[in-house]
């Protein structure tokens, strides 16, 4: 599996790149693994200050669906247009393609807590 380094990551299995104050924010590959296929993601939070660990939408996979955590507070500044017609993308490029959401970061310090890549290897036991 892959897990890129230059990432930061959370316990709940999302990944953030941060340029900035802007941040993209979407699901690993262990998760998206877990989840099987992705069939539709909804995230009813643009344009809305979400704070960390806060629910900001949901992933739907064949089996199940689940909550999407927001790494850091921030605002919703973009949805990945994509993912409306294409849900897949979340399965096959995870950390490009599949990405979820932009936010503006409202509190840098937060990002300073997440996990490196190393860190979350650790705790999904990789």
């Amino acid at each position: 599996m892959n897990f890129p380094a230059e990432l930061k990551y959370t316990k709940d299995h999302e990944w953030i790149k941060v340029e900035g104050n802007v941040a993209t924010v979407g699901i690993t590959e262990f998760a998206q693994s877990e989840l099987g296929d992705i069939v539709y993601v909804d995230v009813t939070s643009l344009g809305k200050e979400v704070a960390k660990d806060e629910v900001f939408g949901t992933v739907e996979a064949v089996k199940t669906v689940s909550d999407l955590f927001m790494p850091v507070t921030g605002t919703v500044t973009e949805v990945n247009p994509a993912l409306n017609s294409e849900p897949e993308l979340v399965n096959t490029d995870p950390y490009g393609e599949g990405w979820m959401v932009k936010i503006t970061v409202a509190n840098a310090a937060d990002v300073d807590s997440l996990l490196s890549a190393d860190d979350y290897k650790t705790v999904i036991g990789v």
